[in-house]
């Protein structure tokens, strides 16, 4: 998303391979839930980060038309082989586009604009949520709502040793085979970038078989968001703590967020 190489390759990589992506979030389906029955309502829908279609399929089956902004080609590529496998009246309904989602602009507006799963959190600076913002403010109908959810910063993460690994059970990678899996945290405290390495290494293999994907994660806290949307034209109807609108405190690992153009 900017020029930095280390913030390149870490908004791109994990996106890189479908099939892993696939595989690692199979089981997250709250969120599925979730934007499923907001666009039941909404009708049309704007998704930036459609990825492979794991939530835009889903509210394509409850009636909504989908168009998604994506940078992978890999994954709208996949996204296109998934949807060959629905009927022909879900697929007419999703539409995966190319782009920046800083942006991208598609002269259409919607009651409905999502930023779904840390989407917003490849938006390193400032100037990066500024122009985002605006495409969204572009793209939304007279008082359409934008919705998106990110992690909460865990201070945990953000004080781990990038020296000293993590490590996880072993799982079975789609086209690796059984693996060993370790993380590597790195915090830059003063960008409020996380900076997360996956390592899988394959148990039949050598320490050169090993697979690397890093990951690029800004920080939002959640008074600083709320002051960035504040402050690009946006107020907060609602701030969940989970998918089931629980109340946002010390406990949440998540920020599910519902805006508004302010007038």
């Amino acid at each position: 998303m900017t020029g930095d190489a280390e913030l390149f390759v870490g908004s791109r990589a994990s996106y890189e391979d479908p099939d892993y992506y696939s595989h690692t979030y199979r089981r997250r389906l709250d969120d599925v839930v979730y934007y499923a029955k907001l666009a039941k309502r909404a009708r049309r829908v704007l998704e930036y980060g459609i990825g492979n279609g794991r939530i835009a399929i889903a509210m394509a089956h409850a009636g909504a038309e989908v168009v998604g902004i994506d940078h992978s080609r890999p994954m709208l590529a996949d996204l296109g082989r998934r949807l060959a496998l629905e009927p022909a009246e879900v697929q007419k309904r999703v539409r995966g586009v190319y782009g920046d989602m800083r942006k991208k602009r598609l002269g259409r507006r919607f009651p409905l604009v999502i930023a779904p799963f840390n989407v917003v959190l490849h938006l390193y600076t400032r100037r990066d949520v500024e122009r985002f913002l605006a495409c969204v403010r572009a793209h939304l109908a007279p008082g359409g709502q934008l919705v998106m959810d990110l992690s909460m910063p865990m201070p945990e993460d953000l004080s781990r040793d990038p020296l000293v690994p993590l490590h996880a059970p072993r799982f079975r990678h789609p086209t690796a085979g059984v693996v060993r899996y370790r993380e590597h945290f790195d915090y830059d405290r003063a960008r409020q970038i996380l900076f997360i390495t996956a390592e899988m290494t394959p148990v039949a293999g050598t320490r050169k078989d090993m697979l690397a994907v890093p990951l690029a994660h800004r920080q939002f806290f959640p008074e600083e968001l709320r002051a960035l949307l504040h402050y690009n034209g946006f107020r907060v109807t609602a701030m969940y703590g989970d998918f089931a609108r629980g109340p946002l405190d010390n406990q949440s690992d998540v920020m599910v967020v519902h805006a508004k153009v302010r007038r």
